[in-house]
């Protein structure tokens, strides 16, 4: 009777002895989750960041630095933008941005500078920026100090200044400064500060070569920088032109006198080689006449030869009397 009793109780105690175990398995694993997270949760909830203990143990699993997303959600509550799980800058979004490698402490450093400076630019945007290669950050604070991009730039060309050439002939030399602030719209796809510096120079070029005389640039030089900026050189470009200006002007070469002086001197050259032609055909011409004179010649020498035989002929014929009657 006593022998199912005793069976029981040892079911029951190894029962006990088990959940014992798992319960302080549980309470160890849950104690070393605390450890480890505990800090950074609690630095969240103080924060009114937004972030579960949950979502702390999930990024363990799925190699997210869970320090960025938290220190990112922090800033952003802190600075008091939308943190919505469902339409502001949620943990989840912030872990996908992660897990695309993409910079999340720049994207939203520069969601905050946009804010502060009252730039429309939402989370999606910036990430986009940023998973696109560009500085995001960079671009932001570009649109809110804008920066100033020389006109031949000597790092990429190698050129300090620009050559065009007025009506005159005469050769400009110019260097303008153009002031750019980044186009966020347009920042995805948009052309970059090459293509800026390219059509700038060649608008320049292009203006001082239709003014009548180098005179006219020289009195004003804004007359340029207005031609050009009319032209929307900024159009599918990540930047929008501010100003641009003419920081220098030197006055180069008389490039019409030089080309006149290269053109008289063929022309020249060219009249001398006619003038060559003519006298050499000139001298063909009178060795041509001389020849004729001797052929000439040597057809009388063989007449006059023909007269002694043609009188002796008639001679012997008796036609010629060499003892005539008197009358």
């Amino acid at each position: 009777m006593n022998i199912p009793i005793l069976f029981a109780a040892g079911i029951t105690t190894v029962l006990m002895i088990v959940g014992g175990l798992l319960a302080g398995i549980l309470l160890l694993v849950l104690f070393v989750i605390f450890v480890r997270y505990g800090k950074l949760w609690f630095q969240a909830y103080m924060s009114v960041a937004d972030v579960s203990l949950v979502s702390l143990i999930r990024m363990h699993f799925t190699k997210v630095n869970p320090h960025v997303i938290v220190q990112a959600k922090i800033m952003a509550a802190q600075a008091g933008m939308d943190i919505n799980r469902r339409t502001g800058i949620s943990t989840q979004r912030l872990e996908s941005h992660y897990l695309a490698n993409g910079n999340v402490m720049n994207v939203i450093h520069a969601i905050i500078a946009a804010h502060r400076a009252s730039i429309e630019l939402d989370f999606d945007q910036a990430a986009a920026i940023d998973l696109a290669g560009r500085d995001v950050l960079d671009a932001v604070q570009t649109s809110v100090y804008p920066k100033v991009i020389d006109c031949p730039d000597p790092r990429r060309s190698g050129k300090t200044t620009l050559s065009a050439i007025t009506k005159n002939g005469i050769e400009l030399r110019v260097r303008a400064r153009v002031t750019v602030r980044t186009n966020l719209a347009q920042l995805i796809g948009g052309a970059t500060e090459e293509t800026i510096i390219a059509r700038v120079g060649e608008s320049i070029i292009s203006s001082i070569g239709s003014t009548s005389s180098h005179f006219e640039v020289l009195e004003n030089p804004d007359m340029i920088t207005r031609a050009v900026l009319k032209r929307g050189l900024d159009a599918q470009t990540a930047f929008e032109i501010v100003s641009i200006d003419i920081a220098d002007i030197d006055i180069g070469e008389n490039i019409g006198a030089r080309l006149q002086s290269d053109q008289a001197e063929a022309d020249t050259r060219v009249a001398r080689a006619q003038a060559e032609r003519r006298r050499a055909e000139a001298i063909a011409e009178e060795q041509d006449q001389k020849a004729k004179v001797v052929a000439n010649r040597a057809h009388l020498v063989l007449a006059e030869a023909e007269v002694p035989k043609a009188m002796a002929e008639a001679f012997r014929a008796g036609r010629v009397d060499l003892n005539p009657k008197s009358s």
